[in-house]
């Protein structure tokens, strides 16, 4: 379930502030698992990843779905409560450590994602889509794509919640995970061959005159 959350909230501001608990947010995206399971994943150490794990579920971001005796210990599970989702103005909100954390944290949860894949060869099926676009934008057009992409988003959220009702009332139907990817940022000026022109050295001035 896909869920706003306010960033700016200094106890949610508290769990992205760090880029392993954003992973760990996506690892348990729909799925169930221990901080045992997740540090070996990660190649992290377990006592790191059990005190993330224990600030995700005491801000009520993952909840204990089950316990498991292990050598004489029991082991936690847990899996994503909701979806979080930050709307615009929110992020707009943000402070800019706090955005280069999310940020950092999101694509190395999309990296690995990408990379497991295509190592399991998720990338073998007829229909799978894989593109990248380099444009020169106003802030215009800047705008009309950010709301294509959230009305897209919004579309595919709801397939995927019809075929889990779908896969719920008939369990023995042929399912498998899936991952869908969007982005929209700015640049690179250099690598997408765009020329360091007025339009764009005036864009960046305003960005550094914006109050923090």
């Amino acid at each position: 379930m896909t869920v706003p959350v306010d960033i700016t909230d200094p106890k949610i501001a508290k769990a992205y502030a760090h880029p392993l608990r954003i992973h760990i947010l996506g690892m348990l995206d729909d799925r169930v698992a221990s901080p045992s399971e997740i540090a070996n994943e990660l190649g992290a150490p377990l006592t790191h990843v059990s005190y993330h794990v224990r600030q995700l579920a005491g801000l009520g971001l993952i909840k204990l779905v089950k316990t498991t005796p292990r050598r004489g210990a029991v082991e936690h599970h847990y899996t994503a409560k909701i979806r979080p989702k930050i709307t615009d103005d929110t992020w707009a909100n943000v402070p800019d450590i706090v955005k280069g954390n999310v940020v950092t944290g999101w694509l190395q949860q999309v990296g690995a994602h990408v990379s497991a894949a295509a190592a399991e060869g998720g990338f073998d099926r007829d229909e799978m889509h894989i593109s990248r676009s380099a444009l020169t934008l106003d802030d215009d057009a800047w705008k009309e794509i950010a709301k294509e992409l959230a009305s897209t988003l919004e579309r595919i959220e709801q397939i995927g919640e019809e075929a889990a009702e779908r896969v719920a009332d008939d369990p023995h139907r042929e399912h498998w995970r899936s991952t869908v990817v969007m982005m929209l940022f700015e640049g690179p000026n250099i690598a997408a061959g765009l020329p360091e022109d007025a339009g764009i050295r005036r864009h960046r001035r305003r960005r550094e005159r914006a109050p923090a």
